[in-house]
């Protein structure tokens, strides 16, 4: 059974909430309407939720069965839409932000796979997808190439370390309020460390000639 998480709840809406300010200000970017931009908060906000809820048979799923978190999403997009000069100023806190949400949503839908019976490879799988998914999804609706995939940002790879541990950590009865925390906490400092360093995913191979 998955550890008794009080602020699980708190926390899940709080990565909602900053997902779906990424897609508002993507949306923002891209000239859309206030619809498209509250459409692409709560894609942003829920896409990997949904996702994983799809994939390990969990209906209806999150982010069209759970009021709270629809009215979270777009909430963030209604915020975005009208203080967005401002926030987008902000973009250095709005990306530490998300990498938090990253970093939970990683983990809790690692561990939502394996309450559900997914397997270890599974649940490593979805723990994934629902970190990254928001961010797919928002990219593909603006019709960008998904930043996981091209940019060569070091952002996966955080997701994959998480999930692997959190996996770990289920397999010998260690899950806890405290080791959740932790994996919580070493996807996070991956992801920001990343990013304060320019560390990025190597390139394509070119006969041993350096791409910059």
């Amino acid at each position: 059974m998955p550890p008794d998480l009080p602020l699980e709840p708190v926390l899940e809406l709080v990565g909602v909430f900053v997902g779906g300010l990424s897609g508002a200000l993507a949306a923002i970017r891209k000239q859309f309407d206030i619809f498209g931009i509250v459409v692409l908060a709560w894609a942003a906000g829920l896409g990997g939720g949904l996702m994983r809820d799809v994939l390990i048979g969990a209906f209806p799923p999150v982010g069209i069965g759970r009021w709270e978190f629809i009215v979270t999403a777009c909430l963030a997009g209604v915020t975005m839409y009208f203080f967005h000069p401002r926030l987008e100023r902000a973009r250095r806190m709005i990306a530490v932000l998300d990498a938090g949400a990253l970093a939970l949503f990683t983990v809790v839908g690692t561990i939502k796979g394996l309450s559900l019976g997914a397997g270890t490879t599974a649940a490593v799988c979805v723990g994934v997808i629902t970190g990254v998914g928001g961010g797919v999804l928002r990219d593909l609706l603006t019709g960008e190439v998904p930043v996981v995939l091209h940019h060569r940002q070091l952002y996966a790879i955080p997701a994959v370390i998480g999930a692997s541990c959190t996996v770990a950590l289920w397999s010998i009865s260690a899950l806890s309020t405290l080791t959740v925390g932790l994996a919580v906490g070493l996807v996070l400092g991956l992801r920001l460390v990343a990013m304060r360093f320019h560390l990025f995913v190597p390139g394509p191979w070119r006969g041993g000639a350096h791409e910059g």
